[in-house]
Order: C-alpha cells, then sequence, then structure tokens
C-alpha cells in the first residue's frame, strides 16, 4: 500500500477539541457535593427485551424458537384482517366492531382503540399481549383493593440539573380505578404500532445513566443528550487517498471474508463470488457493481484477516482494506442512483467497512440511502429477478438491524424500513445454481444460524426500547414492573433455548467455542442488564427499595449481567469488526452501572468483594481509553470513565473515613 492518510483525513483520527470546548458539554460541579437528597418515598425506572419461541426441529424446515428457516421456496402467508380492538382482542371476546366504542368497552368504560389498518402483530408479539392482558388483570385487581400505587414521573428539576425522561422517581398517588373498569395495559400503552420497533424518542442510550442519582456525582460534564450525535458530526470527514492495488492475497482475503466477516452479515452468496472476481479483473474494475463488490469484500476480508481489533492498530497506521475501500468508493458515486440489489448489496459492504473503520454517522448517510433502495425493491418485487430475491431479503434485515444499532444509541431520524418488517420473511438459503462453482472451489460456506439468531435478538432489544424506555408512552408503575421484567426475562431465556448448537453459547463462565458464540453471549448479557436496569435506579433514588425481597433479586440479576460482560473484556474483541462502537458504548453503560452501585451499601452487599471491582472497572476504563483515539465520542465516554472512576474512589474513601469516624464514637 501507498500514500498513508493524513492526520485529519485518516480514518482512524478524531482531531476533536477539548472537551470543555466541544459541543453539547459543559462543565459543573468542582466538589464532591452531593445535590438534595430525594424524598424517602422516591423510586426510579426502566427495561429491556422480549421473545417467544416454538419447539425447535429439523426435517422440511429448520428452525430457531420463533424464526424459521423453510425449505419451502414460497412466502408466508399474508395474515386476515381483523377489526377486533385492543381490548377485546386481548381478552379474547368477541368485539362487535362499533364506533367510536364496542359494546363490551363501553360496559367496561374502557378506551376503545382499534388497530391502524396495515399493523400486523407477530406470534411473539401476540404472546407478549396475551400475558400483558393477565398482568392487566391482576394490575387491576391490586388498584381496587389498595389505597393508592406509586408511579413513575419525570425527575424535577430541583434533583438534577437537566431534566430527563429516563430518570423517574416514585411518588404515592391516590387511584380513582373502580372495580371493573379496566384501564388499557395499566399505563404500558395501547398496541397501535410495531412493538418491535425502535421508537423515535427513548432512554436507552449510555450517557442517559448520567442524569440517574448518585451516577450524576461521578462527572463534572453536563452532557446535551444529543452530544454524541454533535461530536460525530463536527468530526473531520473521512478523506480517502489514492493506493496503489495488491490482489497477490486476494484468495486469502476472500476466504477470510466468508470466514469472519460474512457470518455477521450473511449478504454475499459464495457461490457468486468467482464470477464477481473474474469480471472485475477482466474490466480492470470498471464493471459495475461486480468490481465495487469484489474490492469491499477484499477489504472486508483483509480486515478480518488481519486478526487485529482495530482498536490494537498503532495510530499512524493506515487501517487494513483501506485501499480496496477507497477503490470502491470511488464507484459508489455511479451506484447512489441505481435501484438494483446489486447496488443495494454494494452499500451493505460499504457501511460494514465505515463500522470497522468506527465511522457510525458515515455508515448511518450510506444505509439511509440502502433503506431507500430496498424499500424501492421490496415494493415491486415483479422487477427483481427470482434468483436475487433472497439476496434483497437479506439486504433488508441488514438495513433493518444496523440502523436498530445506531439509533439505540443517537437520535437520529428513522429512515422507515421498519415499516415493511411485520410483512417480510426470514432468511432462508440461497437458491442452488449449478452454473455456479461447484462446493469445493467456495471460497466459504453459507452460515445463517448467526443471522437469525441476531434477527430475533434486535428484535427482543427494539421491544424493550418501544415498551419501557420509550419517552412517549405513559409511565409505568412499580407494580406492573415486576410481571413484565419477569416475561421479557422469560422470552429472552427461551430465546437462548431455542439456539442450535453451532452458535449456542454456555451461559456458566466456561470458554466459547467460536466468535459467534462470544459475540451471542455478550449481547444476551446486554439484553439481560436492560431488562433488570430500572430496579438499580429504584434502589439508587431510594435505598429503602432495597429492602422488598424482589427488587434486591432483580438487582442481583442486573449487576450479574454487567460483570459478566466486563470481567474478560478483551472478548469484546470478537465482536470488534462489525460492533465495535456499539460495544463501546455498551460497556461505558455497563460500567456506569457498576460504579454507581458500588457507591450504594444496599447494592454493594451484591457485588464481588471491593479489591475485585476495582480491578474489573480499572480494566475496563484502561480498554475504553486504548479505543478512544478511533472516534470523538469514544474519546468523551473515555473522559467520563476516567473522571467518574477517579471521583468513585473519592467517595469511597470519604465514606469509609466516616464510618470509621461512626464506629469510634459508637
Amino acid at each position: 500500500m501507498e500514500g498513508p492518510l493524513s492526520d485529519d483525513s485518516r480514518a482512524n483520527g478524531h482531531g476533536e477539541a477539548p472537551a470543555a470546548n466541544r459541543p453539547g458539554l459543559k462543565r459543573s460541579r468542582s466538589s464532591y457535593e452531593k445535590p438534595p437528597p430525594a424524598a424517602p418515598s422516591q423510586r426510579a425506572e426502566s427495561i429491556d427485551d422480549v421473545h417467544s419461541g416454538n419447539e425447535s426441529k429439523m426435517s422440511d424446515s429448520m428452525e430457531l424458537k420463533g424464526l424459521r428457516f423453510p425449505a419451502d421456496p414460497l412466502d408466508y402467508p399474508r395474515r386476515r384482517a381483523t377489526i377486533a380492538c385492543e381490548i377485546c382482542r386481548s381478552r379474547k371476546s368477541r368485539c362487535d366492531g362499533a364506533r367510536p366504542k364496542c359494546r363490551l368497552c363501553t360496559e367496561l368504560h374502557a378506551d376503545c382503540v382499534y388497530r391502524e389498518p396495515g399493523i400486523k402483530l407477530d406470534a411473539g408479539d401476540k404472546l407478549i399481549l396475551e400475558r400483558l392482558a393477565r398482568i392487566e388483570g391482576l394490575l387491576q385487581l391490586s388498584h381496587s383493593n389498595s389505597p393508592g400505587d406509586r408511579h413513575i414521573g419525570p425527575i424535577s428539576p430541583a434533583t438534577s440539573n437537566t431534566a430527563s425522561d429516563d430518570t423517574h422517581v416514585l411518588k404515592r398517588v391516590s387511584t380513582t380505578s373502580a372495580p371493573g373498569n379496566v384501564p388499557p395495559l395499566n399505563g404500558l400503552g395501547t398496541w397501535q404500532a410495531n412493538i418491535s420497533a425502535m421508537p423515535k424518542a427513548h432512554t436507552t442510550p449510555a450517557l442517559h445513566l448520567l442524569q440517574w442519582p448518585i451516577i450524576r456525582e461521578l462527572v463534572s460534564l453536563q452532557c446535551d443528550p444529543q452530544v454524541l450525535l454533535q461530536l460525530e458530526m463536527a468530526r473531520p470527514p473521512l478523506e480517502l487517498g489514492r493506493y496503489s492495488l495488491d490482489f497477490s492475497a486476494a484468495h486469502a482475503y476472500a476466504r477470510a471474508f466468508f470466514e469472519r466477516v460474512n457470518v455477521w452479515y450473511a449478504c454475499v452468496d459464495p457461490a457468486t463470488w468467482h464470477a464477481y472476481y473474474h469480471n472485475a479483473m477482466a474490466s480492470s474494475f470498471c464493471s459495475l457493481p461486480d468490481s465495487c463488490i469484489v474490492l469491499l469484500v477484499l477489504a472486508l476480508g483483509q480486515a478480518a484477516h488481519s486478526g487485529l481489533s482495530i482498536s490494537r492498530l498503532p495510530v499512524d497506521q493506515v487501517p487494513p482494506g483501506m485501499a480496496y475501500f477507497s477503490a470502491a468508493w470511488n464507484l459508489l458515486p455511479s451506484l447512489l442512483t441505481r435501484n438494483d440489489v446489486l447496488s443495494t448489496q454494494c452499500h451493505i459492504l460499504a457501511s460494514a467497512y465505515l463500522l470497522y473503520l468506527v465511522r457510525p454517522l458515515e455508515a448511518w448517510n450510506l444505509l439511509h440511502n440502502t433503506s431507500m433502495k430496498v424499500q424501492l425493491l421490496l415494493s415491486s418485487q415483479s422487477s427483481v429477478p427470482s434468483q436475487l430475491r433472497e439476496l434483497g431479503v437479506r439486504l433488508y434485515w441488514n438495513t433493518l438491524m444496523i440502523e436498530s444499532d445506531l439509533l439505540a444509541e443517537m437520535d437520529l431520524p428513522h429512515s422507515g424500513v421498519v415499516s415493511l418488517e411485520e410483512n417480510m420473511r426470514l432468511p432462508r438459503s440461497f437458491p442452488y445454481d449449478s452454473t455456479m462453482a461447484s462446493l469445493e472451489e467456495l471460497p466459504g460456506s453459507d452460515e445463517l444460524w448467526y443471522f437469525l439468531a441476531e434477527i430475533a435478538l434486535r428484535r427482543l432489544l427494539n421491544r424493550v426500547s418501544h415498551l419501557i424506555y420509550n419517552t412517549e408512552r405513559n409511565k409505568v408503575t412499580i407494580s406492573s414492573l415486576d410481571p413484565v421484567c419477569a416475561e421479557l426475562d422469560f422470552q429472552l431465556t427461551q430465546w437462548y433455548e431455542g439456539l442450535p448448537a453451532p452458535v449456542k453459547f454456555p451461559r456458566e463462565r466456561l470458554p466459547a467455542q467460536n466468535q459467534v458464540q462470544t459475540v451471542l453471549r455478550l449481547r444476551y448479557f446486554a439484553c439481560r442488564t436492560i431488562i433488570y436496569r430500572p430496579y438499580l435506579l429504584a434502589v439508587l433514588a431510594d435505598e429503602n427499595c432495597a429492602s422488598e425481597l424482589g427488587v434486591q433479586d432483580a438487582c442481583r440479576k442486573c449487576l450479574e449481567a454487567c460483570i459478566r460482560q466486563l470481567e474478560y473484556i478483551t472478548a469484546h474483541h470478537d465482536g470488534h469488526l462489525p460492533y465495535l462502537w456499539q460495544g463501546a458504548l455498551s460497556i461505558v453503560s455497563q460500567s456506569l452501572l457498576l460504579m454507581g452501585a458500588t457507591l450504594s451499601s444496599s447494592l454493594a452487599a451484591l457485588l464481588p468483594p471491593a479489591h475485585q471491582m476495582n480491578v474489573i472497572i480499572a480494566e475496563v476504563v484502561a480498554e475504553v481509553e486504548r479505543m478512544a483515539h478511533l472516534a470523538p465520542s469514544i474519546r468523551l465516554c473515555a473522559e467520563i470513565m476516567r473522571e467518574a472512576e477517579e471521583r468513585r474512589q473519592a467517595l469511597l474513601q470519604i465514606q469509609a473515613q466516616t464510618q470509621t469516624q461512626g464506629s469510634r464514637v459508637g
């Protein structure tokens, strides 16, 4: 390779201003003075994921719990529309369809809501509705028999300099529900939208934790909720130099792509590789889109072939694959306005390499164009050649999952690709073509297990964000939180138990067999953390909550899941090619939770010994700092982590001194 990039144009450069001058940031307290304490009756919360499953079996179709991988090429039949309202649907009662209220809702004095035309729920969604309908009945009974209940409302400005929908406090309010009156799902809202979609406004991102009780004392920076997006927008653009191309190792890079990259994206048919490569070479890489596909496969393949996380490369080293990517980037403008499957495939591959470079906003920009292409193609299936329709399905799921990952941490415009999700079938094997290369000549196999498992898991995460972290929904009561969290954890367990052997990781502290199992295990524990995260907020806001056995058990599950993600921090390297940016923010989130927990006497009792926690947190801080040069958003997170740990240690010393003085007085 020739022509290394300048500091400003290098793919892993950042060039951001000091924290005090960066957008969305300002310094606050310079001491360890605590803000006014929360009222004794206050508590707090949020929550995380869902999935349902079926019996797994191998016959005419292979199944992953809740996911079918049919051998039959026919699409799934469309489901019949219904006019039943949500109350009748949840109670399995016959609905007369009367407007504005059906007979049953009129008798119950309940809100009568009809699902909008075209909005359907899959089997997993229906199971959630059925279970929540049962929860609704229990909650209504408790409302009728108790003088009041504790509800979650927005935190008041008096307890925080920055109001947040993520930080909730509990207060006792009287209830006027009369026996027989059934509120729609008790504050969880009515089901008028696809609950497997990321909500437009939510509070799952890592930096929302900076507004939580105790955790906010650890950081002097007051971060605007949009700060990560603002930093990435202000980042110098990616400028690509001119490189010479070397194809002597193309075979090794192609094999590395199919073995270590395509497992994540499943977007290139191994049987087509040789045809693409020969066409590109014959045209001196002027044929489109074959040449672009080949260059992007080689770029990602070289990145995987290096065997190192990009975070471990020298800061001034040009990332592996940059020469191929730069050449492909020069071809992409010719594909931007094409609306065919292969042009769309190029966009997905280019987005994947941008994520490897830790360029999330550039990847999102390209992905938005991809989304438009995908939606056009799927709205006009007759225009898609039959041999490319399976590829189109896979490109759809890639677009949806990558967009969801980015929306989980940044407040970005939604592309609308999720609107097709409920009618979209799951990926299948690529159609066999006898004219393509024989199996012996293929550069790799077409593995779908991880891709299918990740589709299910991503939909679970989206549902949780939609159901609990959605700021547009009504606030949830603590009484409704317990059964919902238990149900979500059950759904996550069903997802795990349905994993096929090649990707089924050990939940115990045993080595995973491969990088796929490692990544799925980390994402599994990330899901479990978010399911039970509300309980940590409740205890941080009011230590008295920890005396409740249910709350204590939920906190223990959340903290254990956090530790399982952080105790072997280098395990995250297995997923750095597709998930480094998302993974970095995830470990920041889990670390802030653990830091806050060590400062709570009730939560600290649920953690390993203090010296062990100090080692875990120190290793995580060092790991995030090693990634800081890759993106301004990660650099900010590294600064936050470093300051938070310094302040945590200082506060622990103050606590120890106070306890010593108290024991002497006693």
